[in-house]
């Protein structure tokens, strides 16, 4: 079984966290800005000499890749993220959120279809990002997912096989339902290199990028330092109990420890 660490970033700010996706305290807390982003990725190119992976095809690459994704579609994928990737000769996957397609914030659809040109991965995020995806029925999963694959091969003219989970709410349905619509290679928020596949989906997890995330754990993770790796994964399955504990609590509690992080 071949093993690849992805990194996760959602948005890019300029002056302030509104700028680029969705709004709110928890969405905030992964938004990164300029210079946290260049050291983020200073700190990835320090250790990595290679380029990221890019799926399809993950289950063909070398043993310990590393690969760079970003979800929900926000629109300084295009202003600000792909221009550093590519200033070091590297592409990303952008995971669109569909329903947001043309709104404020989000990817236009002539931006998206330059992306794709310019050789980053368009993949969907499902197509209106429910809080908690692996809560709803799997008619409305299959739905959300083959919504949002329509409409990106509606904007690109080529066919898309790639997702990623919205909200980090994964389960054996998500991939099922995620196979069934079309899906062959699924990026979750599980922190593990490992590569596998189920339900006729290639599953490949990857390591979230927050707010004040260390460059040296970046470095860590890319080099399959199996602390860095390991204090991931405890810290996961810590919020993996408490999780279904909380059910639909979860989220709001997250929005209001966000926002008494960021009034400290």
């Amino acid at each position: 079984m071949h093993r690849m660490v992805s990194l996760l970033f959602h948005d890019v700010f300029v002056r302030t966290p509104a700028e680029s996706g969705f709004d709110g305290a928890v969405a905030d807390s992964y938004k990164l800005s300029i210079p946290e982003t260049s050291r983020a990725l200073a700190a990835v190119g320090a250790v990595r000499h290679d380029t990221p992976a890019l799926a399809p095809g993950v289950t063909s690459y070398d043993d310990k890749a590393f690969a760079l994704t970003f979800d929900d579609g926000g629109v300084s994928f295009y202003t600000v993220f792909a221009d550093l990737l590519e200033a070091r000769g590297w592409r990303g996957h952008c995971f669109v959120t569909t329903g947001m397609i043309g709104r404020r914030g989000f990817l236009s659809a002539r931006q998206i279809r330059e992306l794709d040109a310019r050789g980053h991965i368009i993949g969907s995020h499902s197509a209106t990002h429910p809080t908690r995806f692996s809560a709803c029925t799997a008619d409305v999963m299959h739905r959300e997912w083959a919504v949002s694959r329509r409409a990106l091969e509606d904007v690109l003219g080529h066919t898309v096989t790639i997702a990623s989970v919205p909200g980090g709410y994964y389960s054996s349905s998500v991939a099922r339902t995620a196979s069934d619509a079309g899906i062959r290679v699924l990026f979750t928020s599980e922190p593990t290199a490992d590569v596998h596949r189920r339900h006729g989906c290639v599953l490949a997890g990857r390591f979230t990028v927050r707010r004040g995330t260390r460059p040296g754990h970046l470095s860590a993770l890319v080099a399959f330092k199996r602390s860095a790796i390991a204090r991931e994964w405890a810290a996961w399955n810590a919020k993996k109990i408490i999780k279904p504990m909380m059910g639909s609590l979860y989220p709001r509690v997250g929005e209001w420890i966000a926002a008494r992080r960021a009034s400290a």
